[in-house]
């Protein structure tokens, strides 16, 4: 039978990041050898930590639990400086409703419309978690800062992407400005993103899990 672990997630757009994320970190996993909660059924946790970390952690181990696999997990949102970190955790319910990323786009940009550009700094923000049946756990962190625009550009990704200029991001192909998350391939943005960081550091962990069962 093949090994197996479970991410927590019911987002087909995260399972199919995740997969690339860890091929390119070198964790090629079989076909079967990923499932989501969604796949199995498992319920979503209320996620009411008060951190990435806590939240990411939340979700892992009730999948865990509710599996007995080993899961993955993340967390992940936008920190604005001149906000003082928020949306943060609350990232993806800003505008009231869970997932609604065009109201949230539009109430962040409305709330950050007299800033000027040198006061836009942001960040990506990712925890990801790794637990297992025996009660082992860990927690990974990765980051991808950058400047936010005015207005969104793009059409890959997801979230607040199309807003969020990242600072490793080198300019287009037609040498104009650097591009937004959401105007970078895959590829590009696995490489520097938030959650590439966290998962390509807690890729040797779910390995090291992986060949012990």
């Amino acid at each position: 039978m093949t090994a197996r672990i479970v991410l927590a997630t019911h987002n087909a757009k995260k399972v199919g990041e995740l997969r690339a994320i860890l091929a390119a970190a070198g964790l090629e996993l079989p076909d079967g050898g990923l499932v989501t909660s969604g796949d199995l059924g498992a319920p979503e946790p209320v996620e009411d930590g008060v951190t990435f970390a806590e939240n990411a952690l939340i979700k892992a181990r009730a999948v865990c639990a509710a599996t007995g696999l080993p899961a993955v997990a993340d967390d992940s949102g936008l920190a604005v400086d001149v906000l003082g970190g928020a949306p943060g955790i609350f990232s993806a319910r800003w505008a009231g409703k869970h997932g609604d990323d065009q109201a949230n786009l539009d109430l962040l940009l409305g709330q950050l419309g007299d800033v000027r550009p040198e006061h836009r700094q942001a960040g990506f923000v990712c925890a990801a978690a790794l637990v297992t049946p025996d009660g082992r756990e860990e927690v990974r962190l990765g980051e991808m800062r950058g400047v936010l625009t005015t207005a969104p550009r793009g059409l890959n990704g997801f979230g607040y992407d199309p807003i969020l200029v990242p600072d490793e991001t080198a300019p287009g192909a037609d040498g104009g400005g650097r591009r937004t998350a959401a105007e970078l391939d895959p590829e590009e943005k696995n490489a520097i993103s938030h959650r590439g960081k966290a998962f390509r550091a807690l890729a040797p962990l779910i390995l090291e899990v992986l060949a012990s069962r």
